[in-house]
């Protein structure tokens, strides 16, 4: 049967902003197409350019590494964590902490994605101050359900105002990837899904933007 395809991922644009502080990503010309088509002979042209970002840019994705020297780099994630998980919605559209009542039935093993709709802010000063998070009874409550990985659609699944981060630390040290800055959860309401979510396999990072991309069946 066909199936549909959805983004889960925010385009990485320069000069964009994913995180209060942290700079744009920028582009560079190492070999200009005018450069390649003098070097060939002007039978063709070729343009290739250099990236300057922040690992935290875009949809991207947290390893152990993160926050834990010992924990694998994103380079070391199981790939059964991050190809074609089935898809636990959890829908906890609003502001604030999420309830750990939400988060304390999903299936076992899934790609848990918490669908707050904070993405709507996407690009404002409102996105930047914070908005819907795992609080630690939450992280507890989704740790229990042993999930593949745990994604959102805000700009971080801690409090920033708690600097002990439950979520990050939590999760991360259980060896549980994070995805932050997701975007389009809505696709998936009332459908069933399987997550792929890819980093390239960059050693020594503890994060990467990634493409997220869900499988609708």
């Amino acid at each position: 049967m066909p199936r549909d395809l959805v983004d889960l991922s925010h385009p990485i644009v320069p000069g964009m902003l994913t995180y209060p502080g942290m700079p744009g990503p920028r582009l560079s010309t190492w070999v200009s197409r005018e450069q390649s088509a003098e070097r060939m002979g002007g039978a063709s042209s070729f343009e290739i350019l250099s990236v300057d970002l922040v690992a935290n840019t875009g949809t991207y994705l947290d390893a152990p590494r993160h926050y834990w020297a010992d924990g694998p780099d994103v380079a070391g994630l199981a790939l059964e964590r991050l190809v074609d998980v089935p898809v636990a919605l959890v829908d906890a559209r609003g502001d604030g902490p999420v309830p750990p009542e939400l988060l304390a039935e999903v299936p076992r093993g899934s790609a848990v994605l918490v669908w707050t709709g904070w993405d709507r802010h996407w690009g404002s000063e409102t996105y930047g101050t914070g908005g819907p998070h795992l609080p630690a009874a939450s992280v507890e409550a989704v740790l229990a359900r042993d999930p593949a990985l745990v994604g959102i659609d805000a700009l971080n699944i801690d409090s920033i105002a708690d600097p002990t981060r439950p979520a990050h630390s939590g999760l991360l040290r259980a060896g549980v990837p994070i995805v932050e800055h997701l975007t389009g959860l809505v696709a998936l309401a009332g459908r069933s899904a399987r997550l792929t979510v890819l980093p390239p396999p960059f050693t020594e990072m503890g994060t990467f933007p990634v493409r997220a991309v869900a499988v609708l069946d």
